[in-house]
Parts: structure tokens; C-alpha cells; sequence
């Protein structure tokens, strides 16, 4: 008896709430890949809903042997979580060779610690369910803390923004010559805009930041000089945007010529258009990591959006055929 022997192949699909960015991943690939690489399409993967609420996820062709890339952000809510993880248990028990959960954005990571009693450490809780859910590795971009890669059992290929904001930084470097200057709209952020000022030749200024009660900001005092600079304040995460506005707008009142913002992922929960629409911030760029709430088009003039598609593209192509990434990331 003989048997075909099938080349190992590569495999991508997404969930529902991240196909906008998958699709752009996928073009991204083929853009890139050998001659003589077979073309990508997104694989078949359907959703089957039950009137309760509940679904679940199945594959239409086989996907026994190969290396699968799924691709969804586990922003909220939940479902978007739980649709990640039983698209990777529907994968291992259909055999494939290797489950890789590409995760743009990583929810729940600002739970890292327990900073108070009785509570919960939801990253490393996550973590442990993608595993047990049956992924070999994650890719994932701009953890809230670095030290979330060790939550994980399994290889994590960390990406970082900072390889396609580097190149618009440079550009308004060359406009604003010597009056650039990085911020950090809290002290969590020095370290951050430390790297990204360290390659730039920048210098910088921390906001501290008291709270007069929880989600209720007391005073926000710039350490560093602020009169007559152009500032770009860099984070990781928008959420309610409280913080950045009033970082924003402090810096402004100080003497700042301008002040724009550069932030990873864009969550952009409860007032964050309306604040970021009013406040002192001229230009605010986000990655899609998340997409832009369509229902808010006429409070996002002051948003550009920066595509990581081509660079998660690159990234699972070095994966898939056994190549480092950290030579990627100049910060």
C-alpha cells in the first residue's frame, strides 16, 4: 500500500470581531511571500449561534496536520474571548499540527498584579485558559507589562508598535526640529517613552499624576520643560482617555506649542471621543489593533489610524518557517 505524502502548510483564520484586520493580514502575506508559496485566503471557519446566546466555532475543510495562525483581539466583550478559545479547541481536535492564537490586543492584561486584597490576577487566569484551551504559542503586540509573558507556559512572540510609530515620529522630528519632546501621561509610562526617546535623541517629560479618589483625577504636574516644545505623549492603552486629556491639557496650559498622542490600542470606552474631541490634543495615532467605533465617525477627526497588519504579516511568516522576530523591534 502506498500513501501521498502532503507538504506541512499554513493555515490562517479569524474570528468574527477581528476579521477587518485579518483580511489585511492575509493580503499583507501573499504581498510578501516566495515565489512559488501557495496563496493565502483566510480559512473557512463558520459560527454556528444558538438562540441562547451561546456558538461555536467549526472548520468546513480539513486542517489536520497543518500549522494554524487564528487571529482575533480579545477586547469586550467576553464573547470575543471565548470565541478565541474554542476556535483553538476546535482546531486541536481536528489535529493540527501547531495552534498559534495571534491576539493583537491582549484584554485583560492590566490585571498583572494583585494590588489589593481578595482580587483577581485576570492575565495570568487568561493565560492559563488559552493554554489549556490548546495553543503551542501566542503572538500578541505592546503587553500593558512585559512580566505577562511569564504568566505563560507556552512560547510568546511579543510585537511592539513601536517598529511603524518610529518611522511617523522621525517625520515630525524632521518638521518640528529641536522643540520635540516624548511624554509620559503617568509615571507607569517612563519606561516606555525612555526607549522610544533613547532612539530618537528626544528629551522627555513625566506627568505625576494624584488622585484625589478613585477615576477622579486631583492634579497632573509635569516634571520636565514643557514652554514652547511640541509634545508627544506616549502610551499603550486609551481607555477613558481621563488621563491623557488632562495630561493633554496641563501641558498646554504650561506653554506647549502642541501636544499630540500616540497610543497602541485603542479602547476608547465611556466619554473617550467626547474627551479627546474637546481636549487640547491636535493629533491622536492608534494602531487597529481594535477598530474605531463606527458609531462615533463625527468625534474622529483628530484620529490617525496606523496599520500593524504588514508587521503582524512578516512576524507569522518568520514564525511558520522557524525565524527570530527580536531583530525586528529597534526599541
Amino acid at each position: 500500500m502506498s500513501y501521498e505524502v502532503h507538504e506541512h502548510r499554513m493555515m490562517v483564520f479569524t474570528c468574527d470581531e477581528t476579521r477587518y484586520f485579518a483580511e489585511k493580514v492575509v493580503d499583507a502575506m501573499n504581498r510578501m511571500r516566495d515565489p512559488g508559496f501557495p496563496e493565502l485566503q483566510l480559512g473557512p471557519l463558520e459560527i454556528a449561534r444558538f438562540s441562547d446566546g451561546e456558538f461555536q466555532p467549526y472548520f468546513t475543510e480539513s486542517v489536520r496536520g497543518a500549522t494554524c495562525f487564528i487571529i482575533q483581539s480579545t477586547f469586550p466583550s467576553a464573547d470575543n474571548l471565548m470565541e478565541l478559545l474554542l476556535t483553538i479547541d476546535a482546531a486541536k481536535r481536528a489535529s493540527a499540527d501547531q495552534v498559534i492564537a495571534v491576539i493583537p490586543y491582549y484584554g485583560w492584561a492590566r490585571q498583572d498584579r494583585k494590588d489589593k486584597p481578595r482580587t483577581s490576577i485576570g492575565a495570568k487566569m487568561v493565560a492559563n485558559m488559552i493554554k489549556v484551551a490548546g495553543a503551542d504559542a501566542i503572538m500578541t503586540c505592546d503587553l500593558h507589562a512585559d512580566q505577562i509573558q511569564g504568566f505563560f507556559d507556552i512560547p510568546v512572540n511579543h510585537l511592539y508598535a513601536s517598529y511603524d510609530f518610529l518611522s511617523i515620529l522621525k517625520k515630525l522630528q524632521r518638521q518640528f526640529k529641536d522643540t520635540l519632546t516624548l511624554a509620559a501621561p503617568d509615571m507607569g509610562g517612563a519606561k516606555r517613552v525612555h526607549a522610544y526617546a533613547k532612539n530618537l535623541h528626544t528629551p522627555v517629560v513625566i506627568c505625576h499624576k494624584t488622585r484625589a479618589k478613585a477615576n477622579v483625577i486631583e492634579r497632573i504636574q509635569p516634571i520636565g520643560e514643557v514652554e514652547g516644545r511640541d509634545i508627544i505623549i506616549i502610551d499603550d492603552i486609551i481607555d477613558t482617555a481621563g488621563t491623557l486629556t488632562e495630561a493633554a491639557n496641563e501641558l498646554l496650559k504650561r506653554g506647549a506649542n502642541s501636544v499630540r498622542a500616540f497610543a497602541t490600542h485603542p479602547v476608547l470606552s465611556g466619554p473617550a471621543y467626547e474627551r479627546i474631541d474637546k481636549s487640547a490634543l491636535c493629533e491622536v495615532y492608534v494602531t487597529d489593533t481594535i477598530p474605531l467605533n463606527p458609531e462615533k465617525k463625527e468625534l474622529q477627526g483628530k484620529f490617525r489610524v496606523v496599520s500593524l497588519a504588514e508587521t503582524f504579516a512578516r512576524m507569522m511568516l518568520r514564525v511558520y518557517n522557524y525565524q527570530p522576530i527580536s531583530s525586528e523591534f529597534p526599541l
